[in-house]
């Protein structure tokens, strides 16, 4: 019996210490040195590929013309619009006086956002013209054929009982690295040692955060990518958007004091490197924010501050309006474009339906997080722009770039009603139609 024992433990101890070796040799080490194995690259492909006969085996399941049919309801709308501005539309008909019809223009704008909202859309999950096997997608579609019922039981089962246990331990591991690596670097005297040291520790934590989702990231034109005393922004589709970019290059960040976990990382990350953090009431001052920002980049050996000027996450389809606090500071923007795969799982975070537990349980359980980062030449305001106009120039850069459409609206109407300024602008621009000959219908105006 005591032989048995022996050799049991011992045999337990040896898959211990190889499963160790390969994690330290498969995930541990290559984060620590940013190199790819390219298992995720394979991964990603049989995914792909499974997707694509998953399409086919729906299309073969369903009549063509239902498939045709939903495509063009996802990509054109419910309804046919016409993008174009009141200026073009009632001034290209009429010049200097008011017309009953301009009522008809109001109200078929009216009749177009009743039917299709194209601000309270880009807050809820983007659409896939075709199902990833995922079941925020799910019409039944794993009902068509035996054989894609099969695949769909067979990617959940490798999803939540392989996928999921290995993350969450990754997860745990990567925070858990973070705390007690920055709490020991945080004893070291100021200096080049202490920051390099922090700088390589932000970097290999955000790597193993991107490996626990079984990430892919492209980077492109790392040239471009932030230099120190300037200011960083991107478009927020995610939290993991801070990741995901902590895992290229190390930023100081903007934002509010948290508690909980995420406030344990914050205080973890403070120890090493300077963070512009506010409390909940200080983040309504907004002198106090632009001057806290300007004092950071103000120093050139401090990193770069990371903004993301739409304060809210959009669903990856569309960039919103840019706050201009961020642009009134000075120094050099470096814009960055940030594009998710949504046939993987959907990064997305739709803060006013998921609390963030849910949420990461939903991105834990998705295939994996792909997504492209462009890094965008850097640039600063000309002579006589004004922040809303520099702003507005950034965001059209960054939409550009990552194939998204650019709308002027606050993000901030996620949870509020539209600004009473905004309504007052709509007015004057019509009123500026209506008189600027100096008279309104026959009778002139002095």
């Amino acid at each position: 019996m005591e032989e048995n024992r022996q050799g049991y433990s011992l045999v337990e101890g040896k898959t211990l210490l190889i499963w160790l070796t390969s994690f330290v040799v498969l995930v541990l080490l290559p984060s620590m040195f940013r190199v790819s194995l390219g298992i995720s690259h394979v991964y990603v492909k049989i995914v792909i590929k499974t997707l694509e006969w998953a399409t086919l085996q729906i299309e073969k399941g369903i009549k063509m013309q239902k498939v045709l049919a939903l495509e063009n309801l996802i990509a054109n709308g419910i309804i046919q619009r016409e993008e174009t501005s009141m200026e073009k539309e009632i001034a290209g008909q009429h010049r200097g006086y008011f017309s009953l019809a301009d009522i008809m223009y109001f109200a078929k704008k009216g009749c177009e956002t009743v039917a299709e909202d194209e601000v309270t859309q880009r807050f809820t999950s983007e659409e896939l013209l075709s199902w990833n096997l995922l079941s925020r997608t799910n019409a039944n579609f794993h009902r068509v054929s035996w054989q894609l019922t099969t695949v769909w039981i067979i990617g959940i089962l490798i999803r939540y009982c392989l996928l999921v246990p290995f993350r969450i331990f990754l997860a745990f591991f990567s925070i858990l690295l973070l705390v007690s690596a920055t709490t020991v670097v945080g004893q070291f005297p100021n200096g080049r040692v202490k920051c390099w040291l922090s700088n390589q520790v932000q970097l290999t934590c955000a790597a193993l955060g991107v490996r626990c989702l079984s990430g892919l990231v492209q980077f492109h034109n790392r040239e471009n990518r932030p230099r120190k005393g300037g200011i960083c922004v991107a478009n927020h589709t995610s939290p993991l958007d801070v990741l995901i970019l902590a895992s290229d290059g190390c930023y100081s960040l903007v934002g509010q004091v948290h508690g909980g976990l995420l406030g344990l990382i914050q205080k973890s990350c403070m120890q090493t490197s300077q963070h512009v953090l506010f409390e909940r009431s200080e983040m309504k001052d907004r002198h106090l924010v632009r001057k806290r920002i300007r004092e950071h980049i103000a120093d050139k050996a401090k990193l770069p501050i990371l903004i993301f000027p739409e304060g809210t996450c959009i669903n990856n389809t569309s960039v919103m309006m840019f706050k201009k606090g961020s642009f009134e500071v000075g120094g050099i923007i470096h814009p960055v474009a940030i594009k998710y795969d949504p046939r993987f799982g959907d990064a997305f975070w739709n803060s006013a339906k998921y609390s963030m537990m849910t949420y990461g349980f939903n991105v834990l359980t998705s295939w994996a997080i792909v997504c492209n980062v462009w890094y965008l030449p850097p640039m600063v305001k000309e002579e006589e722009e004004d922040a809303v106009h520099f702003a507005n120039r950034v965001k059209a850069v960054i939409a550009a770039r990552g194939g998204m459409s650019v709308l002027p609206w606050d993000g901030g109407l996620k949870r509020k009603k539209v600004k009473e300024s905004f309504k007052e602008e709509q007015q004057k621009k019509y009123c500026q139609l209506v008189t600027e000959n100096g008279f309104v219908g026959n009778g002139n105006v002095y």
